[in-house]
């Protein structure tokens, strides 16, 4: 696991209807402040990222559909620098994962069906803040392939 990083279990409420996913409240020991809240669709096999965030932190939930997310540690005073963490994140495994600044991200579309992971971030998107690196760049040393 990387240092600062955090992931807990969400409850799933069924019943005939359909079902209610929570997510996040204010409430919750981890929740921090909200900046805005969005929906990233990515379609089966699809690659988004790398990024990585200066002064927002990122909290993911995947609500429909499954990905594989990678989170590699990029905080040269890091206990965890330069490790890779791998998270599938879905319907089976319906979780909340607190991303801090630092930590470059990615994630894959690992369903046959489209995913849409919810972000609700501590800020509102500012382009100023997010650095892009190439998801078949050599910043981060993960193959997607396999």
């Amino acid at each position: 696991m990387i240092d600062g990083v955090l992931i807990n279990k969400l409850k799933q409420i069924p019943d005939e209807r359909g079902a209610i996913y929570h997510m996040l409240r204010r409430d919750n020991s981890h929740f921090i402040e909200f900046g805005e809240i969005y929906f990233s669709i990515a379609f089966p096999g699809k690659i988004k990222g790398w990024h990585e965030h200066t002064k927002q932190i990122q909290n993911y939930a995947v609500i429909y559909g499954k990905i594989k997310l990678v989170l590699f540690d990029n905080r040269l005073q890091s206990k965890t620098y330069k490790k890779i963490h791998e998270i599938f994140l879905g319907e089976e495994n319906y979780s909340l994962v607190t991303i801090p600044t630092g930590i470059i991200t990615g994630y894959q579309c690992v369903s046959k069906t489209k995913s849409i992971l919810a972000n609700c971030s501590t800020l509102p998107h500012d382009p100023k803040e997010m650095i892009n690196y190439n998801h078949n760049g050599d910043k981060v040393p993960y193959n997607w392939e396999d």
